[in-house]
């Protein structure tokens, strides 16, 4: 099972990091920052990061499904494909059906579903057949000829949510299955959750995007190996990686390493696995929260101008009111 998903990040605001990776099309020069957007394959029995794209957030090429063509070798024959609405298409289907690779996503929103039509399978449990579209831009006429004119596909709907998967036999797939799999796809919102937030990756800090690059897969490596120290404490615990947080490894990896309690002894190694094993993530289904800041900032309007002219009319008018509270 292997969780796809996209993010961005932003860095300095420097000439080189402007010209590879440039800001937002609706920002003012020298008000934003430059923008790199991330792709990203995660196993989802461990969390650790099997490969990933970066490429600039805006362009020709530089959309998820661009930066996922660079990461189509992970899937080898058996694998399951896990992905939000975005990557649901026929061209990337298809692609995944010639490596024998089964998806499941959800329903792209640009797409209607009609259970009336199709294979009826069960209650809103349908087998359809997707017509090849016009050919993309960016795809050559040979590339384009050699996709199926037809794939057939199966559409459920589990909740609120339709579902398009190659899991193609109610009886050996159920739609109670696939419903709880799909479920497991936030996962994946987790994952990069703790590489941006945890690890503190929501910001580059180099100036040139050589560098951004490296630091973007040091911050990999630092990711996987926390993940590494999950899955053997993992093991001896006999728990699934999964049922243990990132945050507390972190935490205990740091302090370990700093104090230098780590020696050449294999106890104070398995005294470091007991005390990651410590800490079980709670199970929470149907968690609900709300997307919204409790503590307020400080009542200063946004920056909208470049810092130059910011600090000119402030020399010639003084500075500008605090807003109301």
């Amino acid at each position: 099972m292997k969780l796809v998903d996209g993010t961005t990040v932003s860095m300095p605001d420097t000439a080189a990091n402007q010209a590879r990776f440039p800001q937002h099309g609706q920002q003012e020069p020298g008000v934003g920052f430059p923008l790199a957007r991330l792709v990203g394959v995660i196993a989802l029995s461990n969390g650790a990061v099997l490969d990933a794209a970066i490429g600039p957030y805006q362009g020709k090429g530089t959309g998820e499904h661009g930066l996922f063509r660079e990461l189509k070798r992970c899937f080898v024959e058996g694998d399951v494909m896990l992905g939000d609405s975005y990557f649901c298409s026929y061209f990337l289907i298809a692609d995944m059906l010639r490596r024998a690779v089964d998806v499941l996503f959800e329903q792209h929103g640009a797409r209607i579903t009609d259970f009336r039509r199709g294979e009826r399978l069960g209650a809103r449990d349908h087998l359809v057949w997707w017509s090849k579209p016009a050919r993309p831009a960016w795809m050559s006429v040979e590339a384009y000829r050699g996709y199926p004119d037809e794939i057939k596909v199966r559409e459920v709907k589990v909740g609120k949510k339709v579902l398009v998967s190659t899991f193609l036999s109610p009886r050996k797939t159920p739609k109670a299955a696939l419903g709880e799999l799909f479920w497991q796809r936030w996962n994946v919102e987790l994952d990069l959750r703790n590489i941006k937030t945890t690890l503190g990756m929501e910001a580059l800090s180099c100036k040139t995007p050589q560098m951004c690059e490296k630091e973007f897969w040091a911050y990999l490596l630092a990711y996987n190996l926390i993940r590494l120290l999950m899955a053997e404490a993992a093991l001896q615990a006999e728990v699934l990686p999964r049922q243990l947080s990132f945050k507390h490894t972190l935490q205990i990896w740091v302090a370990w390493s700093q104090r230098q309690f780590l020696s050449a002894s294999g106890e104070d190694t398995a005294t470091l696995f007991v005390l990651i094993a410590q800490i079980r993530v709670a199970d929470r289904p149907g968690r609900a929260e709300p997307r919204a800041v409790k503590r307020r900032p400080k009542p200063y309007p946004r920056l909208d101008k470049p810092r130059r002219k910011a600090r000119m009319e402030i020399e010639r008018r003084g500075h500008t009111k605090k807003l109301r509270a």
